[in-house]
Formats: C-alpha cells, sequence, structure tokens
C-alpha cells in the first residue's frame, strides 16, 4: 500500500438491516436473536450491546492477512458498516494465509474481491471498499464515512492492517488528528504486536508514533521475514476481539483501570506466549504530544 493511484469511485454493497434496527434502534428482529444468539446470551453483550454493533462503522485499512480475516469475523458478528480499504492485488503467495480468496481471485483488488465475498456472507452489512492506497492525501476522502458516523454519535473504530511503515504513520497520525480510536496488529515471522490508541479515552497512552517515531529504521515485514498463516490468524483474531471489546463499550476507560488501551501486547508464535508492556505518550511526540500555540497576548501556552 506504498505506492499512490487515483482515487477510485467507492462502490458499495449494502445488505439488509431489519428496519426496526434502522428507524429506532431498540430491538432486534427474530432472525437477528437467531443469528447472534451465542453472542446476545453473553452478560457482557445482550440485545444492547448486539444493537451497538449493528449501529457501529469500523475502518479496515489493508485487507491482507490481518484485514481479510478481521472483516470477516466482524461483519458476521453485526457490525453494521465497514470501510475496506486497500489498492493491492491478490497473488498466489497470500493464498495460504489469506483464507477469504481463492485462485480464481488473483489479479484482482483485494478490498474488491472481501466486499464482494463479505456481501454473501454478512448481508446485513454495508460494505464500502476503497482500491486506492491510504496516505496523507487520500485519508480524508477514506475516512470520510466513519467521521460523518461520528459526527453523528455512532461508535467508530479504525484497524491499522497493513505492513508498511509509512502506511502507519499515516493512519496514526489522521486518527490522532481526527480522534478515532485506533486497534493496530502487525506479524512478522513469529512476532506479533498489538494495541490499541485513543487519543480522547485515554490520552497518557500516547499514539503508534511514540512506539516507533518516523524516523525509526524498519525492515521486517512478513514479505521480507516470512510468516505462518496461523500466526497471523492468531494476531487477527486479538485484533477483532478487542476491536469489538472497544464497540461493546465492554473496557472501562478510567486511566488506572483500563485493559485495553495503554498496553503492547507481544506475541511469541513459537512459545505461544503473551507479554505485555504499559504504554506511556511521549511528550515530545510530532503527532500526539502537547503543541504549542499563540493566544491572543501573544504568549504561547500549551493544549
Amino acid at each position: 500500500m506504498s505506492k499512490n493511484q487515483p482515487l477510485a469511485h467507492a462502490e458499495v454493497l449494502c445488505g439488509h438491516i431489519h428496519s426496526d434496527n434502522e428507524h429506532c434502534g431498540h430491538t432486534l428482529s427474530d432472525a437477528d436473536f437467531i443469528r447472534y444468539s451465542r453472542q446476545v446470551l453473553l452478560p457482557e453483550v445482550g440485545e444492547a450491546g448486539q444493537l451497538q454493533l449493528v449501529d457501529a462503522s469500523v475502518a479496515i485499512i489493508g485487507l491482507g492477512g490481518l484485514g481479510q480475516l478481521a472483516a470477516q469475523y466482524l461483519a458476521c458478528a453485526g457490525i453494521g458498516r465497514l470501510t475496506l480499504i486497500d489498492m493491492d492485488k491478490v497473488e498466489v503467495s497470500n493464498l495460504p494465509r489469506q483464507l477469504l480468496f481463492n485462485d480464481a481471485d488473483i489479479g484482482l483488488n483485494k478490498a474488491r474481491v472481501a466486499k464482494q465475498k463479505l456481501n454473501g456472507i454478512a448481508p446485513h452489512c454495508t460494505v464500502t471498499a476503497y482500491e486506492t492506497a491510504f496516505n496523507t492525501e487520500t485519508a480524508a476522502h477514506h475516512l470520510a464515512d466513519i467521521l460523518e458516523a461520528k459526527q453523528r454519535g455512532k461508535k467508530v473504530l479504525v484497524l491499522d492492517c497493513t505492513d508498511n511503515f509509512a502506511t502507519r504513520q499515516a493512519i496514526n497520525r489522521r486518527c490522532i488528528e481526527a480522534a478515532l480510536p485506533l486497534v493496530s496488529a502487525s506479524i512478522a515471522a513469529f512476532s506479533g504486536q498489538l494495541f490499541a490508541v485513543d487519543q480522547m479515552q485515554f490520552p497518557s497512552g500516547g499514539c503508534y508514533h511514540c512506539i516507533f517515531p518516523a524516523q525509526t529504521r524498519v525492515s521486517q515485514s512478513c514479505s521480507t521475514q516470512g510468516v505462518l498463516g496461523p500466526s497471523v490468524g492468531v494476531m487477527a483474531s486479538m485484533q477483532s476481539l478487542v476491536a469489538m471489546q472497544l464497540l461493546l463499550s465492554m473496557d472501562s476507560c478510567d486511566e488506572p483501570k483500563s485493559a485495553l488501551f495503554g498496553r503492547f501486547w507481544r506475541f511469541d508464535a513459537k512459545s505461544l506466549s503473551w507479554t505485555a508492556a504499559t504504554l506511556t505518550r511521549d511528550p515530545h511526540c510530532d503527532v500526539c504530544g502537547p503543541k504549542e500555540i499563540r493566544s491572543s497576548s501573544d504568549k504561547p501556552s500549551k493544549l
């Protein structure tokens, strides 16, 4: 996703959402109760939580190993709207771990193919696909639907499923600027990483740039280091799980108690072990750190 291409027209596939959900948002249809019964049975979800998912909008940037699986999990869980962003085409080397695709999809755009297949397996989800690179120039266009939903008071979330360092920096910067919550995951060889950022709810947790400044030299990716398909699946599943918990408001965002924000998880696929470190905001971060501004008296103050 590192190359720039002209913006393509976004294509939308609209599934059916029961009229009760669409107009009043107070009840699930009988069919939806049956479809999502295993989730609704959880006290932490219930009917109210399922309706929150139906009302939510999620942008998934990168439809490779992580993104194509996260898209399936979220669409099938009842997320009302997904925005898929990826300029890449399906290659034969993708197929061992990107299980949404098959040989017939080789040479086709990943976002387009994912959109078409999600329409078949999750018809209740409205899917928008952008077949262009995400960068600072295209960010506002790609996230317009998410920002509109946020302005209307809907639950929104961005998932970074890319393997390009510059793209990750662009995603992080746009999410900080637009106050969008972000869940980022990655894996190369046997090492996975996962964390969530939300400057509105948990500013002390910092951002991606705090952990990996823009000048960091990054050489590892699954294309250069290799990776096992199930390892990618573990990270995609965990990323989807964090996303659903945030959308369901299952995590307390009180800073001393938050379990999802302010944590940097590492997964060792060889030893099947997880470790966690506490994230702290870099006060000098160019992206989320306090900025000096000028007041009317021309005296510098800090945001």
